[in-house]
């Protein structure tokens, strides 16, 4: 069976795309031919001059291979699954969770080995409003700046000292051989990455019943179980790109180790919850995220966050 995959074209990306397109090869026996990639350039792809919560949030990564896979000019999408809403397109699916790195942010910079070794009033680049929230938090005395592109272009711009660190996630550095540039990696319990980070998420037409069976063929159970507790904690928080919101499901011989939180973009507020489950399925991880979430929204209040979208952060 073939199918012909879409991605975005980032390097990342289509790496991420070939991944899969090799997994493809070795279930089905066939040559990796058969699987061929399909580059797409997204609405995210074209924001260059502002944060994306700015221009709509979730979606602008899928966007443009929702619309391919619906019009049957390709089978299947390839994505990172963070960029995913919770929320999927009519007539589009999650088929398979195929793989997922270490979810870890990586600390960037020549200047410190830590967040903690900046010096004061250093210079923090970042187009993630949860990395701006959680680097606030911990140190409020330093300054965050846009920085956008492709994990290259971020490395480069640090490189030249335009700025002082970054974060970038461990796994698009390892899938592309770069994790060498890492000065340190992040706390995961200090800092949770965004939901689904370091996964890859296949997503086909929900009538397409024979894609599905193949992709569900590469799904992996413990991912699976993880990211649908980090997934319902995001859902019942109604998360987007303009709240800053981590959140990490571990899962250990049937047990699910999971945190999340929510705080303010400046950093000064933050609302944490962790919780363990044992013999989790996804249904249950599921509803553990979703629990915890509504827990936290209860306790920050609706009208802050609803303040999030209307302040346009």
């Amino acid at each position: 069976m073939a199918l012909n995959l879409g991605s975005r074209g980032s390097p990342l990306a289509m790496t991420q795309s070939r991944l899969v397109a090799g997994l493809l090869a070795r279930l089905t026996g066939e040559s990796e031919d058969r699987f061929p990639i399909q580059s797409f350039i997204t609405s995210g792809d074209r924001i260059a001059d502002r944060r994306l919560q700015e221009a709509g949030g979730k979606g602008l990564f899928t966007k443009e291979l929702d619309e391919a896979v619906l019009d049957r000019r390709i089978d299947a999408g390839v994505h990172s699954l963070k960029d995913l809403p919770t929320k999927m397109p009519d007539g589009i699916v999650l088929a398979a969770i195929p793989s997922r790195e270490d979810p870890r942010d990586a600390f960037i910079s020549h200047k410190a080995r830590d967040l903690k070794s900046l010096a004061p009033g250093a210079v923090v680049g970042t187009a993630s409003l949860r990395r701006q929230a959680q680097t606030l938090h911990l140190r409020p005395d330093l300054k965050i700046v846009t920085l956008r592109g492709s994990v290259e272009t971020r490395l480069k711009r640090i490189g030249e000292g335009v700025m002082d660190a970054t974060f970038l996630a461990l796994a698009g550095l390892t899938r592309l051989g770069l994790a060498h540039h890492a000065s340190g990696l992040i706390d995961d319990q200090e800092m949770p990455p965004a939901p689904g980070q370091g996964a890859l998420a296949i997503t086909c037409r929900e009538d397409d019943a024979a894609t599905r069976a193949l992709l569900a063929q590469l799904s992996i159970a413990e991912f699976e179980i993880a990211v649908a507790a980090e997934r319902g904690f995001l859902e019942a928080l109604d998360g987007s790109c303009r709240t800053p919101i981590a959140a990490l499901g571990r899962l250990k011989d049937g047990r699910l180790s999971f945190v999340g939180e929510i705080l303010s973009p400046d950093g000064a507020k933050r609302w944490r919850r962790r919780e363990t489950l044992e013999h989790a399925s996804c249904e249950s991880a599921a509803e553990l995220g979703r629990k915890l979430g509504a827990t936290i929204r209860a306790e920050a209040g609706e009208t802050f966050i609803q303040s999030l979208d209307k302040r346009g952060w």
